[in-house]
């Protein structure tokens, strides 16, 4: 699409305070966009991968909950440019703010997916992701630290436990997908208390 400099976003993905949320996990939802859209019937899948591009293009760990997401939306808006394709792309980058997915958006089911990939991941780089999000957050005290993220693993366990973690792909796939995610957020949890 017109508009959209690759190199640009790559570069603010690099940006110095982000320790989870740069190249290493844009590549990683990028590969898993690639890996589920042949199995998911999205209606624009240049706007799904736009929107991996896209979804933390702007980064804030001190901004309220869903202004990155907000501001990456318009971003995205303000570089591919006026029209549909730039709408689908800002819908599914707010996607990610909640990670909640209507279950005939398959688009946003694809996305949303792939940004929480690493909750299925092995858990050697799974502990990596969880000093690196702790990093991002150095400013939160250890108490705060633990509640909030507590809160946040609960919110994913329940989410695996009534399906609607991992609900892109084949069905086997997914199942095998919240099997590990959850050995991994009990795990956490575990370490929290």
């Amino acid at each position: 699409m017109p508009g959209v400099d690759r190199a640009a976003l790559r570069a603010r993905y690099a940006e110095p305070h982000r320790r989870y949320h740069g190249g290493e996990h844009l590549d990683e939802v990028l590969a898993e966009v690639a890996r589920l859209l042949p199995h998911e019937p999205a209606a624009w899948a240049e706007a799904v991968e736009l929107a991996a591009w896209y979804h933390d293009a702007v980064y804030d760990v001190g901004a309220d909950a869903g202004a990155s997401e907000e501001a990456s939306a318009r971003l995205a808006v303000a570089e591919i440019g006026p029209g549909p394709a730039a709408d689908e792309v800002a819908r599914l980058v707010r996607l990610t703010a909640g990670h909640v997915v209507a279950p005939a958006d398959r688009s946003g089911a694809v996305l949303v997916d792939a940004d929480l990939w690493i909750l299925s991941a092995p858990a050697a780089r799974y502990d990596r992701y969880v000093a690196a999000v702790r990093a991002e957050y150095a400013h939160v005290p250890d108490d705060g630290w633990r509640t909030g993220r507590g809160q946040v693993l609960d919110r994913f366990l329940a989410a695996a436990s009534d399906g609607s973690l991992y609900t892109a792909g084949p069905a086997a796939d997914r199942a095998g997908r919240r099997a590990r995610a959850v050995a991994n957020l009990r795990r956490e949890r575990a370490a929290l208390a």
